[in-house]
């Protein structure tokens, strides 16, 4: 049986044909915001703790693989596209941002500045600590482990494990 609680986000109601697509056994606490949610891709078995806040954007697409757990305060902005992958844990208060502002000169304020957009990849049985932010265009290795408050700045190998700010390689899972 498929189970879906459905949550508010803006003035309306989550609904499941609102999404891109939606497996079963998803659950989104109260509090969670969903916008565009017909660019957010949710697989199965799915927890989405509450006043998260899952961002689509048009033409870039906001993936979640099967088993994922994204905590309590999360914010993922996908204006360059978030892929999230199978059995990844997600602890509260992670930021995952996928554009920036670039950098035009001390004469432009940054907030005018263009956007620059690059998309994050978190591959499958990831576990990212609590607090930890990914910038753009970054990649985190399969089965890695990030920190709790770790700023990751670079791509993350395959079963590393890093921490700090800017985050960097403290060992390996065996």
């Amino acid at each position: 049986m498929r189970e879906f609680r459905a949550r508010s986000y803006g003035s309306g109601k989550i609904k499941p044909e609102d999404l891109g697509s939606i497996g079963d056994n998803v659950v989104i606490e109260d509090g969670a915001l969903i916008l565009e949610p017909a660019w957010v891709y949710i697989g199965s078995n799915v927890y989405i703790g509450h006043y998260a806040i899952l961002r689509g954007y048009s033409g870039k697409r906001l993936e979640i693989g099967d088993n994922t757990w994204i905590g309590q305060f999360c914010y993922i902005n996908s204006a360059g596209g978030v892929s999230i992958g199978s059995n990844v844990g997600i602890g509260p208060g992670v930021k995952i941002m996928s554009s920036q502002h670039s950098e035009e000169g001390r004469e432009i304020p940054v907030l005018l500045c263009e956007l620059e957009f690059a998309p994050v990849r978190i591959e499958d049985g990831c576990d990212i600590g609590m607090g930890a932010i990914i910038l753009p265009g970054h990649t985190i290795g399969k089965g890695s482990i990030v920190g709790a408050g770790a700023v990751i700045t670079h791509d993350v190998e395959p079963y590393s494990i890093v921490a700090g700010v800017p985050a960097r390689k403290i060992g390996s899972r065996p």
